[in-house]
C-alpha cells in the first residue's frame, strides 16, 4: 500500500531541497520525522510539513498500520523560476533567478510485501 502527498511552487531550491532528501530517504517514518525536526535547514521543515500529511494520508486509510510506513521516495522537482532583477553599475540590472520546487513524499508498507 502506497501513499503520498505533494507540495507544488515551495520557494526552496531544489538542490537545497535534495540535501534533505538524501539524509531521510528510505528510513521508517517515525524515524524520518525525528530527523528532521532538528536539521537546521529550512528546506528540513517544509519536507516535515509534507511528510506529515502524507501521514495523515495514511490514516484516512483503515488497512494501513502507520508504524510499519517507511518513507519510500522524496522527489524534489524544480518549479517555475521568479524573475527578478538587480541594479549593477553603470545602470545596468543583473538577473536574479528565485527557485522553485515541487515536493513529493510517497510512503510504503514494505511488511506486507514478504507475505
Amino acid at each position: 500500500m502506497e501513499v503520498q502527498a505533494v507540495l507544488k511552487y515551495v520557494r526552496v531550491s531544489p538542490q537545497k531541497a535534495r540535501k534533505v532528501i538524501e539524509v531521510v530517504k528510505g528510513k521508517p517514518v517515525a524515524e524520518g520525522v525525528n530527523i528532521l525536526k532538528f536539521m537546521p535547514q529550512k528546506a528540513a521543515g517544509i519536507i516535515l510539513k509534507v511528510l506529515s500529511s502524507a501521514i495523515a494520508n495514511a490514516e484516512q486509510k483503515p488497512d494501513v498500520d502507520i508504524d510499519l510506513l517507511t518513507i519510500r521516495s522524496i522527489l524534489a522537482d524544480s518549479g517555475p523560476s521568479l524573475k527578478r532583477f538587480r541594479a549593477r553599475a553603470r545602470g545596468r540590472g543583473s538577473r536574479i533567478l528565485k527557485k522553485t520546487s515541487h515536493i513529493t513524499v510517497i510512503l510504503a508498507d514494505d511488511s506486507k510485501k514478504g507475505r
